[in-house]
């Protein structure tokens, strides 16, 4: 993957759910992709990862993609542990 910039704005698009439900994530910016990525991995349901895609310097990434940013080396925030990984590999085979 080429050079990616986490400290730029991004806005998150979660995937639509098929039942509408209170409290539903909606879209949301933010300051920096960092932040927006570990948002999309670390918090938001599973059923609205899966169809998620951020939007960076007017480039699309989809789930598949986001999860590989968040996984990089070059990702600059701290990862959740264990806990998380486990979500990770649950979306993974869901997918």
């Amino acid at each position: 993957m080429a050079f990616f910039d986490y400290g730029a704005a991004a806005e998150l698009f979660p995937g639509r759910q098929k039942v509408r439900m209170i409290g539903a994530v909606t879209y949301k910016r933010f300051a920096a992709a960092g932040e927006a990525i570990r948002y999309a991995v670390e918090v938001l349901p599973a059923s609205s990862f899966l169809g998620a895609f951020l939007e960076v310097n007017e480039e699309r990434f989809d789930s598949n993609e986001i999860r590989r940013l968040y996984e990089s080396v070059e990702y600059p925030l701290s990862r959740q542990p264990a806990a998380n990984r486990d979500r990770l590999l649950s979306v993974r085979r869901a997918s």
